[in-house]
């Protein structure tokens, strides 16, 4: 006979084990993204006539995920998640098979679309787990997922440059079709059912998320953080291989990708930045990673010149906002419990914009103003980022205490 304790260690290792499947699900479909990055040399020796277009396959991946994100994101809650993320696995193995076997190089960027949109499935995933989680252990799950979710992203160019310098670029797409297709086999024997929490049509499922924003401060204060911080983030990556070409480097794109690879200290901490989350509140982990984030471009501005300095730099500028997105996005599925997948829509899509502002931003300060320049507009960007969390929080004290 079971006692209330070991049935409770049983609904335990039952959560445990499905947050493990959805971390799961969301980094195998997210790597999709960055397969192509690796093999953009391959391409152009396939195609060859198209050389000068070779940019707009991971281009067109890119557009394919943010209208993804928009498009068909929100769906979990007017539908079963599960459902939603059988129907797009399948939808995305038929990509990447059109992908794999591309005549041309037109079909390959129109495949790269079509890929991009599909692989939203990991934003089913991760509010899939906020709402299996208690409230209480709700930062922790969201913490979980993510963290496949970031090692998907760090290891999928490792693993695609790996296949395809032994096996060619075609090989990358068909052995995550082999991958997607064993995941479903699990999907359909281990993941429960969600339950719709709308009854919208697609239209006004869509046009809510307007009146989410509107609605909801603490969301817009959420995804306006977010994308600041995202946008600091984003500036450093692409510099990042300007700035090891050169003196006193001379390092080539191999050394930018090994870099992703120290970013899997941000993968580790996301569940303890989720636990951190449930325990001492989202807007002091907030803090800390705007600190963080802060701090690492200050050791960046002294480490021009070194490697060691760069990889401690890395560390803490992955943490800090990991531990930023685990809690902003812990917050935002607490504000509206029936409508999670659209407010988590709002959130990523605000904070893509911010990252395609910060990669930009990083370009022209590195061309105009070298790696000083690249290091303040880091700076400022947190900056912002800690001027409207701590602007709103009078605001968002108040939203909190009339809420609870």
């Amino acid at each position: 006979m079971s006692t209330p304790d070991s049935a409770t260690a049983g609904e335990s290792q039952s959560l445990r084990g499905l947050l493990l499947l959805l971390a799961t699900i969301a980094g195998v479909t997210v790597a999709n993204i960055y397969f192509n990055q690796p093999l953009l040399d391959d391409f152009r020796q396939s195609f060859p006539a198209g050389a000068a277009w070779i940019g707009a396959v991971p281009a067109g991946t890119q557009l394919g995920y943010a209208a993804g994100m928009l498009l068909l994101a929100p769906l979990g809650d007017r539908y079963d998640r599960r459902r939603i993320i059988l129907l797009q696995t399948a939808g995305l193995c038929v990509a990447l098979l059109v992908a794999a076997t591309a005549p041309s190089l037109a079909v390959l960027v129109g495949a790269s679309l079509a890929i991009g949109i599909l692989s939203t499935i990991a934003q089913q995933a991760v509010p899939f787990s906020a709402e299996l989680a208690p409230p209480e252990a709700r930062g922790h799950a969201v913490g979980t997922v993510m963290s496949g979710l970031l090692l998907g992203i760090l290891l999928a160019r490792t693993a695609a440059g790996f296949v395809g310098q032994y096996f060619g670029w075609r090989a990358v797409f068909g052995a995550s079709i082999v991958a997607l297709l064993v995941l479903a086999l699990v999907i359909v024997k281990k993941l429960p059912k969600s339950q719709p929490t709308s009854q919208l049509g697609y239209g006004k499922l869509l046009g809510s998320m307007w009146h989410l924003v509107l609605e909801l401060p603490g969301l817009r204060e959420a995804s306006a953080t977010g994308a600041c911080l995202f946008a600091a983030f984003s500036l450093f990556w692409p510099v990042l291989t300007l700035l090891l070409a050169g003196e006193p480097f001379h390092l080539g794109p191999q050394a930018a990708g090994l870099f992703g690879i120290v970013g899997a200290a941000g993968a580790l901490a996301a569940p303890m930045a989720g636990r951190s989350a449930d325990k001492r509140g989202p807007r002091a982990v907030i803090t800390m990673s705007i600190a963080l984030m802060a701090l690492a471009f200050v050791i960046f501005a002294f480490s021009g010149k070194s490697l060691i300095g760069l990889v401690i730099g890395v560390i803490v500028l992955d943490v800090g906002v990991q531990a930023a997105q685990i809690s902003n996005q812990s917050r935002i599925y607490a504000l509206r419990p029936e409508a999670r997948s659209r407010v988590n829509t709002v959130f990523m899509v605000c904070y893509f914009i911010g990252g395609a502002t910060g990669s930009a931003v990083g370009v022209t300060a590195w061309h105009a103003f070298g790696w000083i320049g690249v290091c303040v507009a880091g700076i400022a960007f947190t900056a912002l980022a800690g001027w409207i969390h701590h602007a709103t929080r009078p605001r968002m004290d108040a939203g909190a205490q009339a809420t609870s």
